[in-house]
């Protein structure tokens, strides 16, 4: 198995656009000749758009787009763009002389970050589908990442600083990848590890926090609920959306990995996955590859992270 980039997974394109100053973004992935579709939200507070168009009883098989974005509710927006320019460019599903592009969006709540009135609206979701034609992405502040932090639950003060990641992976002509929006309640760690990544961290004393430790200490004390970890997994698997569910599930896995605790109440956790169907291929050989690019991507979100508005970041505590 060897580690590729995640835009040379054939028949996605991803964008990005983001408010730096305001300390939010949108990612987009994009695949015009539509995608089938799936989706596992997990989290108990998810801001979501069209995740019940993806139950496999349902209509619609294929999808043209995921969006993931900061600006919790408020973000929900910036789909909107990317569904006007997908409409431009004739990519929807037809019915009779009707395109209607299917996009599909979660967000994650980074209006603690920045300005409160920041979030990505129409036109920054617009700006990324447009952005998704160079098919660049970059791992960090960028994006849906920009706004993300983690470690907020003594406090907005005792945060760092996460982002976006991503990791891919191909085996013959199979291709597996993911794209995570890492703002979870729970510390990160490297995968099946004790080696953490980012969490709790206290300033003054400069030292880090168990989250878990700080949950049972903090027994009778309100929790925060400003936590989402976002992800889309992409292949060129050939699953149907059954087996697509699947695979969303037990990509879930990656962030049982990485992140401690997870799935909280607090948390609005949420997994898609899209595939172009072009290769025949195990499902359990796509899960495994599936959950390892997710485990490595919401690494990836936490070690690209620069610090921003305040906040310190693995790459600023822990690199020369």
């Amino acid at each position: 198995m060897k580690s590729i980039p995640i835009t040379s997974i054939e028949g996605f394109q991803i964008g990005q656009a983001q408010d730096l100053e305001g300390g939010t973004g949108v990612t987009v992935i994009i695949n015009k000749d539509g995608a089938t579709g799936a989706v596992d939200v997990r989290g108990g507070g998810p801001a979501t758009r069209e995740t019940d168009l993806l139950d496999p009883k349902n209509m619609v098989q294929k999808i043209h787009s995921v969006v993931l974005s900061g600006g919790s509710a408020f973000g929900l927006e910036s789909s909107s763009g990317v569904v006007r320019y997908l409409k431009e460019k004739g990519v929807g599903f037809g019915m009779k002389d009707i395109i209607v592009p299917i996009v599909c969006q979660a967000s994650l709540f980074d209006l603690s970050v920045g300005s409160s009135d920041a979030y990505p609206d129409r036109e920054m979701g617009y700006l990324a589908a447009q952005n998704s034609e160079q098919n660049v992405f970059e791992s960090g502040c960028k994006g849906a990442g920009t706004g993300a932090s983690v470690g907020k639950l003594m406090g907005f003060e005792h945060s760092m600083k996460t982002g976006i990641g991503s990791a891919a992976f191909q085996i013959g002509p199979l291709k597996v990848g993911a794209i995570a929006a890492v703002n979870a309640c729970g510390d990160i760690y490297e995968p099946d590890s004790k080696i953490r990544v980012a969490g709790i961290y206290d300033r003054e004393t400069k030292t880090e926090i168990d989250t878990e430790q700080a949950v049972l200490q903090m027994a009778t004390q309100a929790m925060e609920g400003m936590n989402t970890t976002i992800c889309c997994v992409i292949t060129n698997a050939d699953l149907d959306q059954a087996m697509l569910t699947k695979l969303a599930g037990m990509s879930q896995n990656a962030l049982a990995r990485t992140i401690r605790p997870v799935h909280t109440p607090n948390d609005g956790d949420t997994v898609f996955a899209m595939t172009s169907n072009q290769v025949p291929a195990d499902l359990t050989l796509v899960s495994v590859m599936a959950i390892q690019a997710l485990s490595e991507a919401i690494v990836d979100a936490a070690k690209s992270a620069t610090p921003m508005f305040g906040l310190e970041s693995w790459s600023s505590l822990h690199q020369a």
